[in-house]
């Protein structure tokens, strides 16, 4: 009996990543249980970064897998060359959208007209998400010439501050939160007829850069397996630095205030 040949439909939100992720945690010895009994991360230093861009990619996929079912969405469109792909690729009655997403939890965003900086530091995201957006009109105009241009968005998952000097003319830039209520609200430019030859145009593999076996059903419980380690581990870290401050406290408020100002006056005095 033949079997189908995988969609790209069949691609899950940070296959890319966490594939990579699994890539440089190979060449990571386990922790031993000293390790893990004090809380070290399981995390090599060179994945960190994959890690936490594959729990920003998992958040916005469940984001967008709450849109009605007249949209469609695809993540991990292999595009270009280096690996390089489409985080997700949204499909529906308000366009088409190539999103980006940017896990930046805590931190500061300042957004003008051409620049994107995260605490200070300077980021091309804004180059690269319209490069993107421009590239896939390009192939999808290709075949279905009377398209419209496809939008460029940056997701931002747990972004602490975000400052907007001036939007960006060509890039829509929003907090992942935002995102499913944004795209509801676009204005109609696709017709059903036109999604459904479109979302059969996205979902051949030959369309794109590079051919897709599909992910393998193990790719999200390996990631699990990291992830329930990672997190794991800071909660432990967190629980003994809480244990030191009550230990701390504790010495200081049974030794009494003369333990502590003898303390200070031996830190003083001259020697």
């Amino acid at each position: 009996m033949a079997t189908q040949a995988p969609g790209m439909s069949d691609q899950i939100a940070a296959q890319s990543v966490i594939e990579e992720l699994l890539r440089l945690q190979q060449a990571v010895p386990p922790r031993s249980g000293f390790a893990r009994f004090w809380g070290y991360s399981p995390l090599g230093a060179d994945s960190v970064a994959w890690y936490r861009g594959a729990q920003g990619e998992i958040e916005v996929g469940r984001i967008l897998s709450r849109l009605p079912p007249e949209w469609r969405v695809f993540h991990a469109l292999p595009i270009g060359k280096a690996g390089a792909d489409i985080d997700h690729l949204v499909l529906g009655p308000g366009g088409i959208f190539t999103i980006n997403t940017k896990h930046h939890r805590g931190k500061k965003i300042w957004i003008a007209e051409r620049t994107i900086m995260v605490d200070g530091h300077k980021q091309p995201y804004l180059r690269n998400s319209k490069f993107e957006a421009t590239r896939v009109t390009k192939m999808l105009r290709e075949r279905m010439p009377q398209l419209p241009p496809a939008q460029a968005v940056i997701a931002l998952v747990g972004p602490g501050q975000i400052t907007i000097k001036k939007k960006p003319d060509e890039v829509r830039v929003m907090d992942a939160n935002d995102l499913r209520r944004w795209l509801l609200k676009r204005p109609v430019s696709l017709i059903e007829a036109d999604l459904v030859d479109l979302a059969a145009i996205v979902d051949a593999p030959a369309t794109w850069t590079a051919l897709t076996s599909g992910p393998t059903p193990s790719l999200m419980a390996k990631f699990a397996v990291i992830d329930g380690e990672f997190r794991t581990a800071r909660v432990r870290r967190t629980v003994w630095k809480l244990l030191r401050i009550v230990s701390l406290t504790a010495i200081l408020v049974i030794a009494g205030p003369s333990f502590i100002t003898a303390v200070f006056q031996d830190f003083l005095a001259p020697h």
